[in-house]
């Protein structure tokens, strides 16, 4: 899955609720604090860590890729 930034960023957990990934943005918390986010290859516990073009994500089975 691709998504095209429109600003110079965007928080984490909002991503993951902009992208139908769960329905609301208390579960998008949830799933990022309980270590279910991949950035780069690491695993990213932040919810307000800032998305940025050239990001690469795995949620569970699904792959992101930042533009």
């Amino acid at each position: 899955m691709i998504y095209q930034l429109t600003e110079e960023y965007i928080e984490l957990y909002k991503l993951i609720k902009l992208l139908d990934l769960v329905d609301s943005g208390a579960e998008a918390k949830i799933i990022v604090a309980d270590a279910h986010v991949i950035r780069n290859g690491e695993i990213e516990m932040r919810k307000r860590a800032k998305i940025r073009a050239g990001d690469k994500l795995v949620i569970g089975d699904v792959t992101i890729e930042v533009q």
